[in-house]
C-alpha cells in the first residue's frame, strides 16, 4: 500500500492565520526553521491502483488535491481518484472539506461511526447540506472489530477501534463521550501482509490501542502537543492537552514513552501537529529528542510504502 500525507497540521494549519506565537511568527519571517503545513489528512492506495481512500476531508482539501496529481488521474471530463472517505471523528478540521467535494458527479461514499453521523446531521449538518449537491452514501463503521472494505480499492481492508479522546465542541457528547466519537483505523494490505495504524486524535493509549499499534508495521498517531500545559503556559488557551483529548509527547505516560515500547522495526510517525508544538522547529531540542527516539514528524507530502 501507499500512504500519502496530504496534510500534517492540527486545526488551523501552520502557520495559523491569526497566530503570532514563536512558531507561526517565526516561519513567516524565516526566523524559525520550520515548514508550513495544511490540516491533517491522508490518502491510501493499493500499490497498483489509481483509486484510494481519503481519511478525513480537511478545509484544505482543494489545495491538497492540486498538490497531489495522483488524486486527479484525468481519465474523464470529471474524474477523481477518491473512491471513498473515512472520517475518524466529526471535528471541523476533519469534515469541512466534504463541502468542497460537493461537485462530485456521483453520490459520495462516506464511512463514519453512528455518533459522527449524528453530529454531522444535527450539530454541524454537513451531510444534510450535501444532499442538495452530490449527496452522501453513508456506510456505518462498526466498533465490533470487524474488517470492512471500500469498493474500488482492491486488497485493502480496514478495522476501527474506539479511542479515548473528545468529540467536536458542537457535539452533545463533548463532555460525555460515547464509543465512536473518535476512532483509530488499522489498514491492512492483504497482498503484502503489511498493516498501518492511523489515529490523529488520541487522548489515551488503552490496552486494545497498544495492541493495534504493536501489531502494525507503521503507526501514524497524535502529535498535537509536546507538553500537557503547552496552551495554558503560552496564554493561548485554558485547557491542557489531555483535557481536550490529546496525549502529549513528553512527560510521564506521554506518547514518546509508549512509542518506545513498540517493536524495534515499527515505523513511528506523528501527525496532526499543533502550531504551538516546538517539534515544528527543526532546530529545536524537542525535534532532536524525537530524532534520537526514532520518531518521524510528518510533513505534507510524506509518503510511506508498506
Amino acid at each position: 500500500m501507499r500512504i500519502t500525507v496530504l496534510g500534517s497540521a492540527a486545526g488551523g494549519g501552520f502557520p495559523q492565520w491569526n497566530c503570532n506565537c514563536r512558531n507561526c511568527a517565526g516561519v513567516r519571517s524565516g526566523q524559525v526553521n520550520a515548514r508550513p503545513r495544511t490540516q491533517s489528512s491522508i490518502f491510501v492506495q493499493p500499490d497498483d491502483g489509481l483509486e484510494g481512500v481519503l481519511f478525513n476531508a480537511s478545509p484544505d482539501i482543494l489545495e491538497q488535491i492540486r498538490s497531489h496529481p495522483t488524486l486527479q488521474p484525468g481519465r474523464a471530463l470529471r474524474d477523481t481518484a477518491i473512491a471513498g472517505v473515512i472520517l475518524m471523528d466529526g471535528q471541523i478540521d476533519h469534515c469541512t472539506g466534504l463541502f468542497m467535494l460537493r461537485e462530485r458527479g456521483t453520490t459520495l461514499p462516506l464511512w463514519c461511526t453512528d455518533p459522527v453521523e449524528e453530529d454531522l446531521t444535527h450539530g454541524n449538518p454537513v451531510l444534510r447540506v450535501l444532499e442538495h449537491y452530490c449527496g452522501v452514501q453513508r456506510h456505518r463503521i462498526a466498533l465490533d472489530g470487524a474488517w470492512f472494505e471500500v469498493p474500488g480499492v482492491a486488497d485493502l481492508q480496514f478495522r476501527a477501534l474506539p479511542l479515548s479522546s473528545k468529540a467536536a465542541p458542537y457535539s452533545p457528547h463533548r463532555e460525555q463521550p460515547v464509543p465512536g466519537d473518535n476512532i483509530g483505523i488499522s489498514i491492512h494490505d492483504r497482498r503484502s501482509g503489511a498493516t498501518a495504524f492511523y489515529a490523529p486524535g488520541l487522548g489515551e493509549i488503552t490496552p486494545p490501542v497498544f495492541d493495534a499499534m504493536s501489531g502494525a508495521d507503521a503507526v501514524m498517531v497524535d502529535g498535537t502537543f509536546w507538553s500537557d500545559d503547552e496552551m495554558p503556559r503560552m496564554g493561548i488557551g485554558r485547557k491542557t492537552a489531555r483535557e481536550i483529548g490529546h496525549l502529549p509527547q513528553s512527560g510521564p505516560g506521554g506518547m514518546l514513552e509508549w512509542l518506545a515500547k513498540l517493536p524495534t522495526a515499527t515505523r513511528r510517525l506523528l501527525i496532526h501537529i499543533n502550531n504551538t508544538n516546538p517539534i515544528l522547529d527543526e532546530d529545536s531540542a524537542e525535534r532532536a529528542a524525537l530524532t534520537r527516539a526514532g520518531v518521524q514528524v510528518c510533513e505534507d507530502n510524506t509518503s510511506l510504502h508498506l
